[in-house]
C-alpha cells in the first residue's frame, strides 16, 4: 500500500513538475526533438518512408525553404493580409485564378477528361467577359465548378509514375515525375507571357503572397501540432498529390 501511495505522489509531483515548465519549455522541447530528428536524418540518409530515399537532401532544401518563408514570405503575407480589404484579397485570387483554368483546361482535355476540359475553357470565358476580367468569380456561381490540373498530373494520368518525393529549391514539395515537368507548367502560364516585364514581375509577387496569405492559418495549425514539421508536410503532400491522379496506382 505504501509502495502505491509512493507511486502516485511520484506522479503527482512529476505532473505539478511539467505544468510548472510551462508552454515555453514544451515549444523547447518540440524545437530539440525536430532539431534532432533532422541531424539524424541528413546524417544518415535514412527515414521511414520508402517513397522518400532523398531525405537528407529533402531535408536541408526544406530548411532552407523555410528559412526564406519565416524571415521574408511570412511576414509579408501576413502584412498583406492585415491590410489589404478581403474583398480585393478576393480579386486578386480570382483574377490569377482565371488565369490558371486555362492551363487547366489544356491538361484536362489531354488527360481525356473532355466535359471538364469543356466546362473550364466555359468558366474563362464567362468570368473574363463578365466578371471584369476574372477579378469575379461568375462561373462558380453559375455551377461550373473549379479544376486544379498541371502536367504531372496529366502524366500521372497516362500511367507514369510520381517517382521519390523531392523538396525544390524556392517552388517546396514536388515529387521526380513533377520536378522534370515544372518547366513545362510554367510555360503553360498564360501570365508569363505578359509584358512589359515590370507589370509580369510585380503580378508574380502579388500572385506569391496572395496565395501564401491564403494558408497562413493552415500553417500557423502545422508550427503548432506538428513534432516534425517536415514528416506532417511530406506525408500530406504525397497523400494529396496521389489523391489528385490515380490513389490507388500512384
Amino acid at each position: 500500500m505504501k509502495s502505491h501511495l509512493k507511486n502516485i505522489g511520484a506522479s503527482l509531483a512529476l505532473v505539478v513538475v511539467l505544468s510548472a515548465c510551462g508552454t515555453n519549455t514544451v515549444k523547447e522541447i518540440k524545437s530539440t526533438t525536430a532539431q534532432t530528428l533532422s541531424t539524424i536524418s541528413a546524417k544518415t540518409n535514412i527515414g521511414n518512408n520508402p517513397r522518400d530515399p532523398l531525405e537528407g537532401f529533402n531535408r536541408t532544401m526544406f530548411s532552407f525553404n523555410d528559412a526564406i518563408d519565416q524571415a521574408i514570405l511570412k511576414p509579408t503575407a501576413q502584412a498583406y493580409q492585415t491590410v489589404m480589404p478581403s474583398f480585393v484579397q478576393t480579386g486578386i485570387s480570382n483574377f490569377f485564378g482565371n488565369i490558371g483554368d486555362v492551363w487547366t483546361a489544356v491538361n484536362n482535355l489531354l488527360q481525356g477528361h473532355v466535359a471538364d476540359g469543356v466546362t473550364d475553357v466555359m468558366r474563362v470565358a464567362v468570368n473574363t467577359t463578365f466578371g471584369l476580367g476574372g477579378l469575379i468569380d461568375i462561373g462558380s456561381a453559375a455551377g461550373m465548378p473549379k479544376h486544379r490540373e498541371d502536367f504531372g498530373q496529366t502524366l500521372g494520368t497516362w500511367g507514369v509514375k510520381s517517382g521519390p518525393y523531392l523538396v525544390l529549391p524556392v517552388f517546396g514539395p514536388s515529387t521526380l515525375r513533377d520536378a522534370v515537368v515544372t518547366p513545362i507548367d510554367l510555360k503553360g502560364d498564360l501570365w508569363s507571357y505578359t509584358t512589359p516585364v515590370y507589370v509580369r514581375n510585380t503580378g508574380t509577387v502579388v500572385r506569391l503572397v496572395d496565395k501564401r496569405a491564403s494558408v497562413l492559418d493552415a500553417g500557423n495549425l502545422i508550427e503548432e501540432a506538428a513534432l516534425d514539421k517536415y514528416v506532417f508536410i511530406r506525408d500530406a503532400y504525397l497523400q494529396r498529390r496521389a489523391s489528385q491522379i490515380k490513389p490507388e496506382e500512384d
